[in-house]
């Protein structure tokens, strides 16, 4: 069974940017503009209250400063238009450092796919690299105090808007270090429908 943040967090893969800004039933805060608009924003959610930094992360600062970042990442973290750039920050409790620990997810401008997902542990004043994953299309979020990294499944002639299926991967901090602990692979029937998949509230 996907919980409802492994779900968010395949509603953001696929979509990627959120729209409009609100508050979800389970309290994430979601801001940014309408998905694929090529002027993207940086959005930032907050999983929790009590998760919330007393100071918000240069984001883009601390990716580029990263030695774990691949080069090639760092190289086409660009703006999208002007000063908006296309990562999606979030907020929330996911090791034992008692502060804010943050959620980097590095996009692409024109499909809004996420080629980047990178875990941020505070340590003082700085903030540690404690996960990453470059294997794109990927997409990190938070499902309570549980980091979850949904993986789109492309097969062959899949276009970019309508994969095959989706991996959902969770990991959960133990011991300094972020485990495995389950994952679930789902299917995507596009039979019946053009081969797109079918748009939330659709009927079959």
């Amino acid at each position: 069974m996907i919980t409802g943040g492994a779900v968010t967090a395949m509603a953001a893969a696929a979509g990627l940017l959120l729209a409009g800004c609100g508050t979800s039933g389970d309290g994430v805060r979601k801001e940014g503009p309408a998905q694929n608009q090529p002027a993207a924003k940086a959005v930032t959610r907050t999983p929790a209250a009590t998760a919330t930094p007393a100071q918000k992360v240069d984001a883009i600062k601390l990716v580029k400063a990263d030695p774990k970042v691949s080069d090639q990442i760092k190289k086409n973290l660009k703006p999208c238009v002007k000063d908006q750039y296309p990562v999606d920050v979030t907020y929330g409790q996911l090791t034992d450092s008692g502060g804010a620990d943050v959620v980097v997810n590095v996009l692409t401008c024109g499909d809004s796919l996420g080629i980047g997902s990178y875990v941020y542990r505070p340590k003082g004043d700085t903030y540690e690299n404690v996960f990453t994953v470059e294997q794109s299309p990927v997409y990190a979020d938070i499902d309570r105090r549980d980091l979850t990294i949904t993986k789109q499944v492309y097969g062959p002639g899949d276009a970019v808007c309508c994969p095959s299926g989706v991996d959902v991967l969770t990991y959960h901090w133990s011991d300094g270090t972020f485990r495995e602990t389950g994952r679930t692979h789902t299917d995507y029937n596009k039979v019946g429908n053009n081969g797109k998949v079918p748009s939330e509230g659709s009927e079959g």
